[in-house]
């Protein structure tokens, strides 16, 4: 069911209001804005806002077979008329949010923004491959003909609702919790000689963004230099990570698709190549599914931990592209070449078990104990002479360091001639495609 503002009432009236009694053709769709109080008007009252701003409280007959989406935002008697001082004070709120809204909720803004300035949406449809401003094309076009003071209105009503939910958000949340600065979409921390670096965006299944990747890099080179013994990557809620978050392919630059998938490239390169370099002790807590990219990099780690509800997927063909993170040369090392084609060729996904016995996984904890036993063990390892292990490190690893670069840089290369074909931007819009039928 879409979601969004409902021109007119529901079409099941009489209503009573608290101005008198009015029908269905009392109520112009072209002049009023309805809200319900869920899907299905099963609740006796619901708000109507009107060209001359004032409330209509309305007693309507239960209408459990018709189906409304409730309109998403905030209404009230004092918010009837948005000035023109309202809408700058919402557009700078917006800069201030602690908490990324989502792309649902940015498209939105977006859209009700232009409607305000521009009006209807006068501008022609983008390209099918400029998939970032052909979805904003479409989010403004939906608002038809939607009148500008409407739309300034509905877009001061949702900021200052975010507002409040992102101020509320983070008072509750105790200080030890917070982020550190400096990062936003990872958590680093550091204690009894472990060096967190938690992947942060629970609510997308801590898909990885170009933020992100960067974030990643520094985290990484920070906890090369500072005191602590060894270094653990892990997940925040209940995926480890589901790979690439494939918005990093929509968001075209000025300068075109060959420039995005140049850069794309450059910061993959880098991003492994943080791993192949990372001198402590790497461990890799995986809390759950992980996919792609976070999967790939794992067999740069020197020991990886997995719960045994965790799984292990590599898609590649299904999305038109090919492997990265070493994994070319690392997975057949580790599970032998015909384990490793049926992985990266043909997208098999591994259970922890399945990835344990082929030696992906270092050892699998039961669910219900993973946390407590692998931290446990981590907390001893972390006593153990730091110079000692770095040392060793260097020692087992540092013959094929080289050939990882090279390797890094070879699948870099390849990743960015695919990401300009054809035959990978149409897996990806039909990623999108079949995502948005769900």
């Amino acid at each position: 069911m879409p979601k969004g503002p409902i021109l007119g009432p529901p079409a099941c009236g009489p209503y009573t209001t608290n101005r008198g009694p009015y029908t269905t053709n009392c109520l112009q769709p072209s002049c009023c804005i309805g809200s319900g109080t869920g899907n299905i008007f099963q609740e006796k009252q619901c708000i109507l806002v009107c060209t001359d701003r004032q409330p209509l409280e309305i007693s309507l007959p239960v209408c459990s077979s018709l189906k409304v989406p409730a309109l998403q935002l905030h209404v009230s008697k004092t918010a009837m008329g948005a000035s023109q001082k309202d809408f700058e004070n919402a557009m700078n709120q917006v800069k201030l949010l602690k908490e990324d809204p989502g792309n649902e909720v940015k498209l939105k803004l977006y859209a009700l923004y232009k409607q305000a300035t521009e009006g209807p949406c006068n501008t022609p449809k983008p390209g099918v491959f400029d998939l970032i401003n052909k979805a904003k094309w479409e989010a403004w076009n939906a608002l038809g003909s939607l009148p500008k003071e409407t739309a300034r209105q509905n877009y001061v009503d949702l900021v200052s609702g975010l507002s409040s939910s992102s101020d509320s958000s983070s008072q509750a949340k105790p200080e030890a919790d917070r982020k550190q600065a400096g990062y936003e979409t990872v958590v680093m921390t550091s204690e009894d000689g472990i060096t967190k670096i938690i992947l942060n965006r629970p609510a997308k299944k801590n898909a990885l963004t170009e933020q992100m990747y960067q974030e990643i890099i520094l985290a990484l080179e920070a906890a090369s230099k500072d005191d602590s013994t060894i270094t653990v990557l892990t997940g925040n809620g209940d995926y480890y990570s589901s790979g690439n978050d494939l918005t990093n392919f929509t968001n075209i630059p000025p300068d075109g698709i060959e420039a995005k998938a140049k850069n794309g490239a450059i910061l993959l390169r880098d991003f492994v190549g943080s791993f192949i370099d990372f001198p402590k002790p790497l461990v890799a807590v995986v809390n759950g599914p992980a996919v792609g990219i976070s999967v790939t990099v794992l067999g740069l780690f020197d020991l990886v931990y997995a719960t045994d509800r965790a799984t292990f997927h590599t898609p590649f063909s299904h999305l038109g592209q090919t492997p990265e993170g070493c994994s070319s040369y690392t997975f057949p090392k580790i599970m032998g070449p015909a384990k490793a084609a049926e992985m990266l060729i043909f997208g098999k996904k591994l259970t922890a078990g399945e990835a344990c016995a082929q030696g992906l996984v270092t050892e699998v904890f039961p669910d219900s104990t993973f946390q407590k036993e692998v931290w446990t063990r981590l907390k001893a390892y972390s006593k153990l002479p730091q110079n000692a292990m770095r040392i060793s490190k260097q020692m087992i690893r540092s013959q094929e360091k080289e050939k990882l670069h090279a390797i890094n840089a070879k699948e870099s290369s390849i990743l960015q001639e695919r990401w300009l074909s054809s035959e990978c931007m149409n897996a990806i819009m039909n990623f999108f495609s079949q995502k948005a039928k769900l």
